[in-house]
């Protein structure tokens, strides 16, 4: 359980969501990260929609919740079903608080190696999905002028790794759209955050969630190659621990003001703090070139 101070998004005085518990929505919760963090909300006594492609087994992976729990077959790629299954959600708990874009797909394979279709079906699920719940959402949370939006990203939203260059593209397209939407809402009363987790014990890197190019191009085996290698190898041997990663996330939807991103797993922390310190030093040193590109006037009056 957390310590740190709890500031409810809920102030209805609905039977179904009385005040002290927020209402839950979150995607990809049949397993993995998403199971784990509305496990984590349920244990807390918030009511949670759990919704997966198929749904149907969530409900016995959490005995005693069923007063609290709502689970829905959702696929994200598809707005209408997504839409359907807001509604079902507010018509059963009375509102929505908080919005976990958890549902994700892998996609590992050298930026030449991987073929249009695998990177069009990633941005369909990774970007254009969480794109449809938040369009399905925010309506009810700028109604409510609250509400808390977490959009699970990634580490490797923040830093290129040989092997996850089109994975990456895609989290670093819900890293842009995230950043700037969080200004959006902040007058709305409506809170953002990122989470970039690195390497946590679930089942990501299995077939099940991850899409591996059968394509392989041998000038890549030192580099994509080296990460396919090391991506089997330490699957189900990850360093983070989702249980943890879960709990942290549901930690800070209690602060009344949340971080824009939260990074998780020491390996996360080194990645990311590695590749700032890179960017700002590439940055001053190539100051006087940046600079020499403004228009004379500019340069005049600097």
């Amino acid at each position: 359980m957390s310590s740190l101070p709890a500031t409810s998004h809920n102030t209805s005085s609905s039977d179904n969501a009385p005040v002290g518990s927020d209402v839950w929505f979150v995607t990809g919760a049949s397993r993995g990260f998403g199971l784990a963090i509305v496990r984590e909300a349920l244990a807390r006594g918030h009511k949670v929609v759990a919704t997966a492609r198929r749904s149907d087994h969530i409900a016995a992976l959490l005995p005693g919740a069923s007063q609290n729990l709502l689970a829905l077959d959702v696929d994200v790629t598809d707005a209408a079903e997504v839409t359907r299954a807001v509604d079902a959600a507010t018509e059963h708990f009375g509102r929505i608080d908080v919005v976990v874009n958890n549902a994700g797909r892998g996609l590992l394979g050298a930026v030449e190696e991987v073929s249009d279709q695998a990177v069009r079906a990633a941005f369909d699920v990774n970007v254009f999905g969480a794109l449809n719940v938040q369009r399905a959402v925010l309506p009810q949370l700028r109604e409510q002028r609250s509400g808390h939006i977490v959009n699970i990203s990634s580490v490797a939203g923040v830093v290129g790794i040989p092997g996850w260059g089109l994975y990456n593209s895609t989290k670093f397209a819900m890293e842009g759209f995230t950043e700037a939407m969080s200004h959006e809402l902040a007058p709305l009363g409506i809170k953002v955050t990122l989470i970039e987790p690195g390497y946590f014990r679930t089942d990501f890197l299995d077939t099940s969630s991850l899409s591996t190019e059968h394509n392989v191009i041998d000038d890549y085996a030192d580099t994509a190659g080296a990460t396919r290698t090391h991506a089997q190898d330490v699957n189900h041997a990850q360093p983070g621990d989702p249980v943890k990663g879960a709990e942290a996330i549901v930690n800070l939807t209690e602060l009344a003001q949340p971080p824009l991103r939260l990074v998780l797993g020491s390996d996360a922390y080194g990645f990311t703090q590695a590749k700032l310190e890179t960017q700002v030093a590439e940055l001053h040193t190539w100051r006087k070139v940046s600079e020499s590109t403004d228009h004379e006037d500019q340069a005049a009056h600097a």
